[in-house]
């Protein structure tokens, strides 16, 4: 991925809020394809905790500048990595960081600073 691409974490309300959610933190989305709701489904899992969204996919909830969850569904296998960028009211903004396994292994293998608390906004 040469530019970054974001997508709009959604529906945080119906789970654990935002409060905790911090610049940084690594989120995993996952394809959903038995959603009953919607088709290019694709879940947001923040560890330990589990589901705290999912990836907005209507016109009425992707933020300019965001690719909606149907835009990235065929970009990936089952599971992609994020890392949170933004915080905004009830939405989380991530940038796509690559495949759950190629994430996974540079995490291992990287020396991580902690996150700037810059980009967050309440």
């Amino acid at each position: 991925m040469n530019e970054p691409v974001y997508v709009a974490v959604t529906g945080t309300n119906h789970y654990f809020g935002t409060e905790f959610i911090q610049v940084g933190f690594t989120i995993r989305l996952t394809k959903d394809p038995d959603n009953r709701h919607d088709q290019e489904a694709i879940r947001a899992d923040l560890q330990p905790l589990g589901r705290i969204g999912y990836v907005a996919n209507s016109p009425h909830t992707v933020p300019r500048g965001c690719k909606s969850a149907g835009r990235i569904y065929d970009t990936f296998e089952d599971k992609l990595m994020g890392i949170v960028r933004f915080v905004v009211k009830d939405t989380v903004i991530v940038e796509l960081a690559g495949t759950y396994d190629e994430t996974l292994l540079s995490s291992v293998f990287a020396v991580q600073e902690p996150a700037p608390r810059q980009g967050y906004l309440r």
